[in-house]
């Protein structure tokens, strides 16, 4: 069954917010503790993303990925977080955990960057945690490279390390 790339909506943006909840319990469950994620909730998660979009629908892009009409991934992006005019940042791409290595992530992934190039921008940014080494293994595959900038960010109660990734459109 193939996998159906759409705009997001106002209506599936609680379902984002549980699944991206998902994604970072199961995603991060090795390297970070289930105190640290326990917060927020999906409900809170979805509240969030109800909060986000209200704000930047117009200078972002959310797409969702859908298996058989159900939500299995999603990808946002927007423009540059350093306000570089030339350079878009991919914020997020989550995925339901048993989507892992079925090409989803990599479908949304060429999908966005298509979307920034469409935009003009002619590089993209994204952050991805350190500790994080599938995802930046994964980033790496699709040509991504690290720039040196690096931040540290909370989720829930932990302390976090991210690393800036970059690549050519």
């Amino acid at each position: 069954m193939t996998v159906t790339l759409r705009p997001a909506t106002g209506d599936d943006l609680m379902a984002v917010g549980a699944l991206h909840q998902r994604s970072r319990v199961a995603t991060y469950s090795s390297f970070l503790p289930a105190e640290a994620l326990a917060d927020p909730t999906p409900e809170a998660m979805g509240r969030y993303w109800v909060e986000r979009w209200q704000w930047e629908r117009d200078t972002h892009r959310m797409f969702v990925a859908e298996r058989a009409g159900t939500l299995v991934g999603f990808s946002y992006l927007g423009p540059d977080d350093e306000d570089d005019p030339a350079t878009g940042l991919l914020n997020a791409i989550h995925l339901d955990p048993a989507e892992q290595g079925r090409g989803v992530g990599r479908t949304l992934m060429v999908d966005a960057l298509d979307a920034m190039r469409a935009r003009g921008w002619r590089r993209a940014a994204l952050w991805v945690l350190r500790d994080n080494a599938h995802a930046r293994a994964f980033y790496e595959r699709g040509g991504w490279t690290q720039t040196g900038d690096e931040r540290d960010e909370a989720i829930g109660s932990a302390q976090t390390r991210q690393l800036r990734y970059a690549r050519p459109l």
